[in-house]
């Protein structure tokens, strides 16, 4: 069974990134896409049977004709024949073998789910950039709004001989700044709407965003993919030692086989008159094989084999606290933008006051309409911030995600 199956899925429709079907999950990569992973399990199936199924000898089959004339009448030699030489025994090599043949299937299942995995959380990783950038935009364009009642300001106290040229300049030069960095970001999301639509042949102003919960320290090991793939390599190295120790101790074959051979025209002299000797031939014989290799590089081979197994069984306990590593470094970058949204949320509540304040001053003419819409506008990119934070969280989170595989258990 492929790895990918062992979980209900990687995303939830509404609020759980974990419960919806492979059928969703698919969705997220283009038909073109989800062809070459399946054609990968079925390649990586029709390997595995072969590899099952290695230890069964060939049938040899055989037959051959001919015809010759060496003398007056024209000779006919036919010969057909069938062999077998069948390991029946291998000091555990067969069991290990088959053994072997089903652990390198599942590690190679799982190798192929970490890649379709990977390749699902950059589609949905675009997509939140690109949702991302929309509200970057709106910033953006808020800020533009803010510059150029800040450039009308200074215009009109410059023209009142209220303020020198050097600040209407620095005015026109930061409205230019923030108008140039709208353009930069416009530009970021085109690069990022074509990237998504390599991978993915959703809409991407229609596609939809998964949210993603909290996952605890041993929720996301004991549901990973990425171990999951470690433990199967292990098994697979495992069986692997066994079949190379098998290789070296004592086999026995079962042989066997039917022969069949038919002459015409066959003619030999004696005393200078000719008589036929055409002939028709059958028999069978069987047999069994015993055999030892003696090899002097037969227990550097198997030491190989056995440093294979324990190296994968290290490999794993190092890619467990790199994974652990992981898990922190995400928990702090989420707990930074937490602060951020903490932060956002304050500046929302002084500009709320700030904006009713200044209402009523407008409202008694001690303010104008540019210190009424400069102060909406800024309320307006705290709540976009606020908004940029979370997807943000969402983004790390996906980090984990990416390799989160819940089973049920």
């Amino acid at each position: 069974m492929k790895a990918l199956k062992l979980s209900l899925a990687l995303f939830l429709s509404s609020n759980l990134f974990a419960n919806e079907n492979n059928a969703t999950l698919d969705s997220y990569i283009s038909k073109y896409k989800q062809s070459e992973f399946g054609y990968d399990y079925q390649k990586n199936e029709a390997e595995s049977l072969k590899l099952r199924d290695s230890w069964i000898a060939p049938i040899n089959l055989n037959y051959s004709f001919s015809r010759s004339k060496p003398y007056e009448e024209e000779q006919q030699n036919e010969t057909a024949g069938i062999k077998i030489d069948q390991p029946i025994f291998q000091s555990g090599g067969i069991y290990y073998g088959i053994k072997f043949a089903k652990a390198s299937r599942l590690y190679s299942d799982y190798s192929i789910d970490v890649a379709k995995r990977k390749m699902i959380k950059d589609a949905v990783m675009l997509l939140m950039q690109i949702k991302e950038t929309e509200l970057k935009v709106k910033k953006q364009k808020l800020l533009i709004k803010n510059s150029q009642i800040n450039l009308a300001q200074k215009q009109e106290e410059y023209l009142n001989g209220q303020l020198d040229s050097g600040f209407l300049d620095n005015a026109i030069i930061q409205r230019n700044i923030v108008t140039q960095t709208l353009y930069d970001i416009q530009t970021a999301k085109e690069k990022l709407i074509t990237q998504f639509q390599t991978l993915s042949d959703l809409d991407y102003k229609a596609a939809h965003i998964p949210h993603l919960e909290y996952l605890t320290p041993a929720q996301f090991l004991k549901h990973n993919i990425v171990l999951k793939q470690k433990d199967a390599e292990i098994q697979k190295n495992r069986y692997a030692k066994n079949v190379r120790i098998a290789k070296y101790l004592p086999r026995v074959n079962l042989m066997g086989g039917y022969n069949w051979s038919k002459s015409s025209g066959q003619q030999i002299y004696i005393n200078g008159r000719p008589f036929d000797n055409s002939n028709e031939l059958s028999y069978y014989d069987y047999g069994l094989r015993v055999s030892l290799p003696l090899d002097i590089n037969s227990f550097r081979d198997i030491e190989s084999a056995k440093v294979d197994y324990l190296k994968s069984q290290v490999v794993k306990k190092d890619k467990q606290r790199e994974l652990q590593a992981l898990f922190e470094q995400v928990m702090h970058n989420i707990a930074n933008f937490d602060k951020k949204i903490t932060l956002s949320d304050a500046n929302k509540k002084l500009y709320e006051k700030l904006l009713r304040d200044t209402k009523e001053l407008y409202a008694a003419g001690y303010k104008t309409e540019y210190d009424v819409d400069t102060l909406k506008n800024s309320l307006e990119i705290q709540n976009i911030d606020t908004k940029i934070y979370a997807i943000d969280k969402q983004l790390e989170l996906l980090n984990l995600y990416e390799m989160y595989v819940n089973s049920g258990e």
